[in-house]
């Protein structure tokens, strides 16, 4: 069974892509197993730091280097990705090894797929940079299909969201597709 490693690109705790990422686990249910990556305490970027690595940096390390592909769940922030993911990124696309930028590092080939629930635009600009980003860093994207949800008033009202059947339809078919695509 393939383990796939849930990033949530929000830090609140009852975020709607934490939500979304509830309803995707299901889907694997019985098909793969879902852990979630908490990285609430990893300090920002800072060559100062960077070796010795701080321990929740090794710790998100290892728990990437232990996946077999991540999901990406995130909200999208002034037309693309939250500053905190960025972070977690920049800690996984640095070498290990001081100086040694020879050896791959924890995210370079990595299985990737992204999903997000927002407003109007369905984190689509957040998408497509993170795309970006995640190429860049050698990580191994699946471009499609990915899963954009817009959020009805009822969910920023209440704070739940309430997936349709078109978009439970397409988390789905991204699951399946991502399963496959981990090989």
């Amino acid at each position: 069974m393939k383990h796939i490693l849930f990033i949530i690109g929000s830090l609140r705790k009852e975020s709607f892509n934490r939500q979304l990422a509830h309803e995707a686990e299901k889907l694997l249910a019985g098909v793969a197993e879902v852990t979630y990556l908490d990285y609430t305490d990893v300090p920002f970027i800072n060559q100062d730091i960077e070796h010795p690595a701080p321990a929740a940096v090794v710790r998100i390390r290892e728990t990437v280097a232990q996946a077999d592909g991540i999901w990406i769940f995130t909200p999208e922030y002034n037309f693309s990705y939250p500053g905190h993911l960025k972070n977690l990124l920049d800690w996984l696309s640095r070498p290990v090894v001081p100086n040694d930028y020879a050896t791959p590092t924890v995210i370079n080939g990595k299985k990737v797929t992204l999903s997000g629930a927002g407003g109007q635009m369905a984190t689509g600009k957040c998408r497509e940079k993170l795309t970006e980003l995640l190429t860049f860093i050698k990580a191994d994207v699946m471009a499609a299909p990915q899963t954009g949800v817009t959020l009805n008033a009822e969910a920023w009202s209440e704070g739940r969201m309430i997936l349709t059947d078109a978009q439970r339809t397409a988390l789905k078919e991204q699951a399946e597709a991502f399963v496959k695509f981990l090989g």
